[in-house]
């Protein structure tokens, strides 16, 4: 799957609302996380965006115009961070619904 991180400036988040809402890019897995929040400026935002490689390019070249691609090595260490936030999330709900 192909996917893509980028740091945009917490001012354009209405910005970055009408790139996300953008017909191929809505239909990609999307996540949004506070910066400031996972270690990053806390006056930026994260985006995640996994899917097709059309809807990742995409979303490239409309989130080049707000924001910044993260360098491959920081982007993949906070891609691996949100797989880890995303298991830890389904780890908790498969103790919530299993019984004893």
């Amino acid at each position: 799957m192909a996917w893509t991180i980028f740091r945009v400036p917490s001012a354009k988040r209405a910005e970055l609302d009408g790139v996300l809402k953008d017909d191929l890019v809505s239909r990609q897995s999307q996540k949004i996380r506070d910066a400031g929040a996972m270690g990053g400026p806390s006056d930026q935002t994260y985006v995640l965006v996994e899917g097709s490689t059309e809807g990742v390019h995409r979303a490239q070249e409309l989130l080049a115009a707000i924001g910044t691609v993260l360098p491959p090595t920081e982007g993949e260490a906070l891609h691996q961070r949100f797989r880890d936030e995303e298991d830890a999330a389904s780890a908790g709900m498969g103790l919530f619904f299993t019984e004893e």
